[in-house]
């Protein structure tokens, strides 16, 4: 048998060596689109600005509860030297006596303002208006009968201050009032069924009285 020739031989080695490289070229080609992954986008980041948290509103102020009226006593003398006056406090209520030690008087009552102020009342028109001052002192006046009594009453020490005293002393109804004054002086009047007179001394350490010869007792008013 007759062998190839060289120039047959060498066409084919060069169209197996074509063969090689197109498939070579073909394999690279998948394997380098195959292993390319194109990462998805980044994902957009969302500006997350968190509002304020409110503020908490503020709480109201609690409004100041009045000041207490403390309860006392108070005695002293009108401007004029003429009579004197008493107040009794109590839980914010009051009870006056004005007395002139002869035949004018008047019990009064009332309420007393947390500032201290007070309009008091008594029969037959009388009035009494005036201020706390400083828990020590009250200053103001008595309108009575056409009159008109300014007057300043100190807090009442130990044994003075405003007594009162009612019994029935053979047959009459007796009603005495008493102002005892920081200085041991004692200004009152015994009304015997509508006629006033002066009244006797009483015994501040205990209120005992003797009135038309039978002994009462005399006790510190309150309201």
């Amino acid at each position: 048998m007759k062998r190839p020739g060289p120039l047959l031989t060498l066409l084919a080695g060069l169209l197996l060596g074509l063969l090689t490289l197109a498939l070579d070229a073909t394999a690279g080609t998948r394997n380098a689109s195959s292993s390319y992954q194109e990462k998805p986008p980044a994902p957009t980041p969302t500006s997350s600005t968190a509002s304020p948290a409110p503020a908490p509103s503020p709480s109201p102020s609690p409004s100041p509860s009045p000041s207490k009226i403390a309860d006392a006593s108070y005695a002293g003398r009108s401007d004029d030297d003429s009579s004197s006056v008493a107040v009794s406090v109590r839980d914010g209520r009051a009870i006056a006596y004005f007395c002139d030690g002869r035949s004018k008087e008047s019990w009064l009552k009332g309420r007393v303002r947390p500032d201290g102020g007070m309009r008091l009342t008594g029969g037959h028109g009388a009035a009494l208006t005036g201020t706390l001052r400083d828990g020590s002192r009250i200053r103001g006046a008595v309108d009575l009968d056409g009159g008109h009594y300014a007057f300043t009453a100190r807090k009442a020490v130990k044994g003075s201050g405003l007594y009162r005293a009612t019994a029935t002393v053979r047959g009459a109804k007796v009603d005495g009032g008493w102002i005892v004054l920081a200085d041991g002086r004692q200004v009152g009047i015994v009304d015997r069924e509508g006629t006033p007179s002066s009244a006797p001394r009483i015994d501040p350490e205990t209120g005992a009285v003797t009135v038309d010869g039978q002994p009462l007792t005399a006790n510190p008013v309150l309201p």
